[in-house]
């Protein structure tokens, strides 16, 4: 909704938006603002930039490994079974 009421300012309506933004904030502050958005858009990009080149360079791990039961270890579930149970 708001790109199609965006379509329907013409050259003069978007003069009067510039000198709105103008009076609100001052021709000292809208070049603050400016820096301040393009720092915060570099920042985003070499972020993203960080987490792909990281996702593409983790290592690829082929097969799974398969976990090795040996004598000794009990899965954790089991709970030992005494041979008498207790009396009433």
């Amino acid at each position: 909704m708001n790109t199609l009421f965006a379509a329907f300012l013409g050259g003069w309506e978007w003069v009067i938006v510039l000198l709105a933004v103008l009076l609100l904030f001052g021709a000292k502050k809208i070049p603050e603002l400016a820096r301040g958005l393009g720092q915060g858009i570099k920042e985003f990009k070499k972020a993203t930039k960080e987490v792909t080149d990281e996702i593409q360079n983790a290592p690829v791990e082929t097969t799974p490994a398969k976990p090795t039961i040996t004598a000794q270890s009990q899965p954790a579930s089991t709970v030992p079974q005494n041979s008498n149970p207790p009396t009433a």
